[in-house]
């Protein structure tokens, strides 16, 4: 097993990083430049910064919030939100991103993910998955696709698009349960695991991190390559080393 990754994921709205529950009733947690400073400094593995209301408001990642962060970390950093085009990618790329992750727009051009893994090697190219569980009789897949910011439904299987994602040149996936996001219940590990074992790129699991154990659930039982937390970090429940700490003692191999 290759060592896992422990990822700060920061949500941004306003230029500050933020945290709701299902999406929604986002409170505000800190700000992105201290907060990145400080998980660089901590020993997280990567970075991820979303601009979370660009695709609904219909507009691009801001450039001037990335580049203070960018400013800042001396780790892996990748931003999502409102990335619709080549164009889009080479804007954050030039300012020092180190991999762009589009969700929306794969999704409505899957052909986005093969062009961008040409242009800019796969190795840069995130594609995130936002899921939901739906009950049955819904008439919709039982793990579903969705999209802006979890507010539309697609009718898409998730393990379906996942190994579309893969083929078209993906060159990872993160994977957020909707459902899970914010509740501190839990990864799903049942999505997760089902992603994870249909594609040979790494996933990474978000949406739901409370506790140690679930960290620790999400690698074992859920397969995940990578885990990401907000919540949790945020607001100094679990810090990365107690993180790293914990999953080493459970005999996961990680990055100290």
């Amino acid at each position: 097993m290759k060592a896992i990754k422990i990822i700060p994921c920061l949500d941004i709205k306003e230029g500050r990083v933020v945290k709701g529950v299902n999406f929604v009733n986002l409170r505000d947690a800190r700000d992105p430049v201290e907060a990145a400073a400080a998980y660089c400094r901590e020993g997280a593995d990567e970075l991820v910064f979303l601009d979370i209301f660009a695709t609904v408001e219909n507009r691009k990642t801001r450039l001037e919030w990335v580049k203070k962060v960018c400013d800042v970390v001396t780790i892996p950093f990748a931003v999502g939100g409102g990335i619709s085009s080549i164009e889009d990618m080479r804007a954050l790329i030039d300012i020092g991103v180190d991999k762009v992750s589009i969700n929306t727009a794969a999704v409505k051009t899957p052909e986005l993910i093969k062009e961008a893994a040409k242009e800019f090697g796969k190795e840069r190219l995130v594609v995130a998955i936002d899921g939901r569980k739906n009950p049955p009789g819904s008439n919709l897949p039982r793990l579903e696709v969705v999209i802006k910011s979890g507010t539309e439904g697609t009718g898409l299987e998730i393990v379906e698009w996942a190994k579309r994602v893969e083929e078209l040149g993906g060159g990872e996936i993160l994977l957020t349960s909707k459902d899970g996001d914010g509740t501190k219940e839990g990864y799903d590990l049942e999505m997760t695991r089902a992603v994870a074992e249909a594609v040979t790129i790494p996933v990474t699991a978000s949406g739901g991190a409370g506790t140690l154990e679930h960290l620790y659930q999400a690698v074992v039982e859920g397969k995940a390559s990578a885990v990401l937390a907000a919540t949790i970090f945020h607001f100094g429940e679990i810090s990365i080393p107690q993180a790293k700490q914990y999953l080493k003692e459970k005999g996961i191999p990680v990055n100290i």
